[in-house]
């Protein structure tokens, strides 16, 4: 059952890819990712899971679909939390920019953090450096933990982050001590992910991004072995208050790869939607053929597929809309 569903979330990624990269370079970020709701939506509605939505595109009323609590799938079992973003990266796709990605991201009921704020302080590596890292310690402190557990020199060590004013003394600091630093526009969920993939050439995630993009990296990390720390970035009293809410007392709390998904049976899916050093993006050969390149994983077996699939398109499946002519 586990192996099926796994390449059945392949099947959604897949979709959103497909219907996301007709719109790439237009310079509408909203279309794409309407785009790729729905195409989502319609093949989740074909998955025998019950599934609910914990990490979606916001509550029930600012979206009218996969938003958080929705249930979704055709069948009563398995009971499973599902974490999606199904453009990660929107303006990466509306500007055409690399490494643009559709994500989903499953474990059992109750196994999945519901995050309670939009921003996460957080740090990442890959297998080699599982356990080196801290994120109450210093960047320097971190890099030389990391750069020993992979016997390399600091000089050595790729950073990865977000490029943003509030990240400005980190780059200093980072570059001060003699480490190696990619700045990226959007999409950490992709930064996180190439820590743990050798070819990447990417140690370290650090800085502030996304809470929710924290657990689906959480998810992918737990399939490679690495390992990611988080703490909530909570930016006003009304956030504290709805962390509250949603049952987080200690609003220093740091929250760990089990902490942000739990449990052995965690499954992840990922279509490139752009080229990208993780994936290649959606590739157009002729008039009726496109390629797409995804990876599947299970943390329960460790297993990491890389799928590449070919889709004859003359005939659009249901999910695309039909001012969707580029096919």
């Amino acid at each position: 059952m586990e192996r099926e569903l796994a390449l059945e979330f392949v099947r959604v990624t897949e979709a959103a890819a497909l219907a996301a990269a007709p719109w790439m370079g237009k310079g509408d970020k909203i279309a794409a990712d309407q785009a790729a709701v729905d195409a989502m939506r319609a093949v989740f509605d074909t998955v025998n899971i019950k599934g609910t939505v914990v990490i979606g595109e916001g509550e029930k009323d600012e979206a009218p679909m996969l938003y958080i609590g929705e249930e979704i799938g055709c069948s009563d079992s398995p009971e499973l939390d599902i974490a999606v973003d199904p453009v990660e990266g929107t303006n990466l796709v509306a500007k055409g920019s690399p490494n643009s990605l559709s994500v989903v991201a499953a474990a059992k009921k109750g196994c999945l953090l519901k995050t309670p704020v939009w921003y996460m302080k957080k740090i990442a590596v890959g297998p080699e450096a599982n356990g080196a890292i801290d994120i109450e310690a210093t960047p320097t402190e971190n890099l030389k933990s990391v750069a020993k557990a992979k016997g390399k020199n600091i000089s050595d060590i790729t950073v990865i982050l977000l490029e943003r004013p509030r990240h400005d003394e980190m780059i200093k600091e980072i570059r001060n001590a003699g480490a190696r630093i990619k700045l990226i526009s959007d999409g950490d969920v992709a930064g996180g992910i190439a820590t743990a993939l050798s070819h990447t050439g990417v140690d370290m995630l650090m800085g502030i991004g996304g809470a929710p993009e924290g657990v689906l990296t959480a998810a992918a990390l737990k399939c490679l072995g690495g390992e990611i720390q988080g703490k909530l970035h909570i930016r006003n009293e009304e956030e504290a208050q709805r962390a509250r809410e949603m049952g987080v007392d200690d609003l220093d709390q740091i929250f760990t790869t089990d902490d942000l998904a739990k449990g052995r049976d965690v499954m992840f899916s990922v279509t490139g939607i752009t080229n990208g050093e993780l994936l290649k993006g959606v590739q157009y050969h002729g008039d009726d053929q496109v390629e797409t390149h995804s990876i599947v994983m299970r943390s329960k077996t460790g297993t990491v597929r890389h799928i590449k699939a070919h889709h004859k398109i003359s005939q659009k499946p249901s999910y695309f809309k039909d001012e969707i002519n580029t096919f």
